[in-house]
């Protein structure tokens, strides 16, 4: 065998060994994730419950013409992580109010937080906007509603989660969260509706992913 011919076959050699060691490396990594992947759909997440405690109206006004609305509302919000052995990362929650479809206040972030397994979080934010615009219909809605004393409002969470299984922890996940929720205004008290700092509901609210 001539020098050259060596070269060559020394050169063919480590590049075996290197296919050999990335051909290993992927196969452990693979074996890895799919091993997560497994105990992840063993254990089955449930996504989280979220429950509207309360909600006390101090600001839902109309100015003239009814194409501005001004609100101040306090929310009382509950969630609960109802696995065993999977916790939550909450890592961005931001909370809003809507009227007919229509988003009445600016979202309000809400502090991150992390649920152990079966644990309960409550938050009691503001939501709130001055003078936003709406369509014009709308007044004449609202102006409705107040003459009622109720009025249906959807308090609606945008969040960003990631599980966690032991050591391994999750990529993001988006969760939409809408919670309907009857509100009394104008000192009237109608079903399960909310008077201004007087009265408490309970309210389960929709989750999705």
């Amino acid at each position: 065998m001539t020098e050259k011919d060596c070269g060559h076959h020394v050169e063919d050699e480590r590049h075996n060994l290197q296919r050999r060691l990335i051909t290993a490396l992927i196969a452990f990594v693979t074996l890895i994730l799919f091993t997560i992947l497994l105990i992840f759909l063993i254990l089955r997440p449930t996504k989280p419950h979220f429950i509207l405690q309360d909600a006390t109206v101090y600001a839902f006004n109309t100015s003239t013409p009814f194409n501005f609305l001004t609100t101040n509302i306090q929310i009382t919000i509950a969630s609960r992580n109802p696995n065993d052995k999977i916790g939550i990362y909450y890592d961005r929650l931001d909370v809003y109010a809507t009227y007919r479809g229509q988003q009445v206040t600016l979202p309000t972030l809400m502090p991150q937080t992390y649920q152990g397994h079966k644990d309960v979080s409550i938050w009691s934010p503001f939501v709130y906007g001055n003078n936003v615009p709406i369509a014009p219909y709308l007044g004449n809605e609202i102006s409705q509603d107040i003459i009622f004393g109720t009025i249906l409002l959807n308090v609606r969470i945008d969040a960003r989660v990631r599980w966690k299984v032991g050591n391994f922890i999750s990529s993001k996940y988006h969760l939409y969260v809408n919670c309907p929720a009857y509100v009394g205004i104008g000192g009237k008290f109608i079903g399960n509706s909310v008077v201004v700092g007087k009265y408490q509901l309970v309210q389960n609210c929709h989750v999705d992913v």
